[in-house]
């Protein structure tokens, strides 16, 4: 039977890679969304695929999300927490919403997605937990102390979680882009976009299909012995230790 796969923020740029590579791998896929209408129906028509309306930084809507999935497809066997926002700013000028909006909806939302799917991973022995961190999560950025501390946070998360749930057959992992070309890049002025790919050294921006061949990988059966771990793609722009 075809595993059912949930990607939140799955109709546009990385996570619109992630469903359709998920549907070509042969998943049931559902893709969460939070405002795009138009962009959100048309993936569904393109990829064909379910679309699910909500905010994942409002617990309730998560659990009207899982519960809309599972009556359509089935209990979700593959999470993809992918839902981001940016609202950058220097630290000291930092309002609190700038703040708590990002954290929001970039880091409770792990929290507030997974919570929904974990116990019924455990029970039924198996599951793929996917977090989509950030370069930025991992060497910090100016002017994104909130979205470097949010996607730093996955990463704990992730491997937190992994210890808890190896035993049970349920994999958590990690993917850490680099800059990708999506339109979220696609905004960057041209004279700093040539500046971030200078410190790239394969140099270019990578491409949301990459990130969706990593996450086909993580999110497979092959994937058993793989928990805990942080996957970095950046084009050697950043290595971790």
């Amino acid at each position: 039977m075809a595993r059912v796969a949930f990607v939140t923020g799955g109709t546009r740029g990385i996570g619109k890679a992630i469903s359709a590579r998920l549907k070509a791998d042969g998943m049931k896929v559902a893709a969460g969304y939070s405002g795009n209408e138009e962009a959100a129906q048309a993936t569904a028509k393109e990829i064909g695929i379910m679309v699910v309306k909500g905010n994942v930084g409002a617990f309730e809507d998560c659990v009207n999300a899982a519960k809309a999935v599972e009556a359509e497809l089935g209990p979700i066997d593959v999470l993809v927490n992918n839902a981001g926002i940016t609202r950058d700013g220097f630290f000291h000028k930092m309002s609190h919403e700038q703040w708590s909006e990002v954290i929001r909806v970039n880091m409770d939302s792990c929290f507030n997605m997974t919570r929904q799917v974990i116990e019924g991973m455990r029970a039924r022995g198996w599951g793929r937990i996917i977090n989509i961190s950030s370069i930025n999560g991992q060497k910090g950025q100016v002017g994104q102390v909130n979205y470097s501390a949010a996607k730093a946070g996955m990463i704990g998360f992730t491997k937190a979680l992994a210890q808890e749930s190896a035993n049970k057959g349920v994999t958590v992992n990690c993917v850490a882009p680099g800059y990708i070309d999506t339109d979220m890049v696609a905004a960057v002025p041209e004279d700093a976009m040539k500046k971030i790919i200078a410190t790239i050294p394969i140099g270019r921006l990578g491409k949301a299909e990459e990130i969706a061949s990593a996450v086909s990988f993580l999110a497979s059966e092959g994937s058993g012995f793989m928990t805990g771990s942080t996957l970095t793609m950046n084009g050697a722009q950043y290595i971790s230790g």
